[in-house]
Parts: structure tokens; sequence; C-alpha cells
């Protein structure tokens, strides 16, 4: 089966986020990059299917030359061959389009990615993979199995779960728990040194949406301790001040 992973090169969680040039540019300063959390459950799963079934699992970044030691880690992890699309993602729209036209000329049976990203969180780009490749798209998928050309998955929607039947070639937004996250060991980050990582030039440059600013999220206010016994002034705090009452 031949597999293509999709993974975005995110600030790890503990990172200070900081911006730069009056809020108009992210700040790179001192942060940790890792794998998207959701891709590395994609990731994780797609290793699992490949030495199951054999064939060839690729991982590809739409990024510049700093991504390229995150790739290595997916190499490190498992996967076959790496590629980066050296371009400065610009929005969903633009990643979607670098991907597809990726992924079309590799004939892939099966591309996986994360349900979303974790520093836009937008969630779009399986979709709008599967519309420019006319390929059906399902996220976010908590399990999938292969047999042959039928993929069975179960999909998180509100209030519950949801069983799917579908047949390759398609695309699923992963999430936990598909997987478990891989560590790469000692072998796998040695031999990660020889597998081949190709730069490829992207296709175009149109956008849909560009990012004017940021700003912080506000402060978390105060906690204020209450004796466990003095319910009265729990009351009062979730009445007067909480407002939940």
């Amino acid at each position: 089966m031949n597999i293509l992973v999709c993974i975005t090169h995110v600030p790890d969680t503990t990172s200070k986020i900081q911006f730069t040039d009056n809020n108009t540019k992210f700040d790179t300063t001192g942060v940790q990059f890792i794998i998207g959390p959701y891709d590395d459950y994609a990731l994780a799963r797609a290793v699992e299917l490949r030495d199951q079934t054999g064939g060839k699992l690729t991982v590809l970044n739409v990024g510049g030359a700093e991504t390229e030691p995150t790739l290595r880690k997916a190499l490190a992890i498992g996967a076959d061959e790496a590629i980066r699309v050296n371009s400065d993602p610009k929005d969903s729209f633009f990643v979607a389009k670098q991907i597809a036209h990726y992924a079309k000329e590799g004939g892939f049976d099966l591309i996986l990615m994360g349900r979303e990203s974790i520093d836009f969180n937008g969630g779009m780009v399986h979709g709008m993979v599967g519309e420019i490749l006319g390929m059906p798209s399902f996220s976010p998928v908590m399990k999938l199995d292969v047999d042959g050309t039928n993929v069975s998955m179960q999909r998180e929607i509100e209030g519950g779960k949801e069983n799917l039947e579908a047949s390759l070639p398609l695309i699923a937004g992963c999430q936990e728990p598909i997987a478990e996250w891989k560590i790469p060991n000692m072998r796998g980050i040695m031999s990660a040194r020889s597998k081949p990582m190709n730069v490829v030039d992207p296709v175009g440059d149109e956008t849909h949406a560009e990012a004017k600013s940021y700003t912080l999220p506000a402060a978390k206010a105060d906690v204020k301790l209450v004796d466990p016994d003095n319910v009265s002034e729990l009351v009062s705090l979730l009445k007067n001040e909480a407002k939940v009452l």
C-alpha cells in the first residue's frame, strides 16, 4: 500500500509564545517545534499499516528549511521517504493545493493527516484535499483498519461515535486513540540520516487568507480559595462574581 502522511511543524505546547513587528509576526526565538500531535497519531497508524501490508510510507510537509528536523524525526519514527514543499504556508487552501498536487502525481492509496494543526486549528486541509482530488475525506477518525481495498473507520460525532465503511483511495484526518504515539529509537534515528528527503517547488502562490495581526489570550484571573466549611461564601461568589447561579 502506498501511504502519504502530511505533517505540520508546530510550536511545542509548552513554548512561550511572543510576537514581533507590532504583533504581525510570530517570534520563533527559543521556541521548540514538534510534529503536530494529531499528525503524530496519523503517522503512528500509517507505520503500523505499512508494516502490516507492505508498500511505502511517505511524509510531506509544506514549509521552509527549518522544518527539516521535524521531517527527519518522522523518518526516524518509520517513514521511508520525506518530501518538503519549499514554501511558506500562507493558508489552508495553499497547503491543500500543494498536498493535492503531489498526491495526484504519487498515486497514493491512503492519505492521512491530523484532524487539525495545533497552531491555527483550522481543521480544513483534509476536506480541501479531498475536494481537489475528488476523493472521499473523513474526520475526525478515531479508528482505521484496512482489509484489501476495504476500510473500516470509527469517527467522532457530536454526542457519540459513527462506524463507517469505505474503499481506497481515501483521506482521513486522525485523532486519538487511532494509534499510540511512537518514539524514535536509536536504530530509527541512525537510519533516518540515510533516508531520502526531497525538496520540491510549490505550485502557484494563490492564497485566500492572510493573518494581519496576532494577540495573546487574556491573562487568567486569580484563583480564590474558599474554606470547605464556608458554603455561604462559595454560593455568594458563584452567584455575584462568577454569575453561574
